[in-house]
């Protein structure tokens, strides 16, 4: 496989080995949610300053209000962090030539 295929496998794998916690493999509860950002996105929840940001994060993912979320609105999130990560790496490498 491919760099990006690995990586897309690993998102898939990663999201449900998590929603599986509860039994459901299909979503991820509050619960599972807040366990996998803790361990899979440590750095990102160090530099939040609002203790409350996985319920907040939560709040703005579940498009359908059903306290759960799935595949689909786990995927906005990894969307919004890479777009993030994107435009620091942009801007690094504007300081690096110069």
């Amino acid at each position: 496989m491919t760099d990006l295929e690995k990586s897309m496998e690993l998102l898939l794998t990663t999201f449900h080995r998590y929603a599986e916690e509860d039994g459901d493999g299909q979503m991820l509860s509050k619960k599972e949610f807040k366990k996998l950002v803790e361990k899979e996105l440590p750095t990102f929840l160090k530099a939040q300053k609002d203790p409350k940001v996985v319920d907040k994060i939560i709040k703005d993912l579940d498009e359908n209000k059903d306290q759960k979320i799935d595949f689909q609105e786990f995927l906005v999130l990894i969307n919004g962090l890479s777009m993030a990560c994107e435009r620091c790496y942009v801007l690094q490498q504007k300081k690096c030539k110069k």
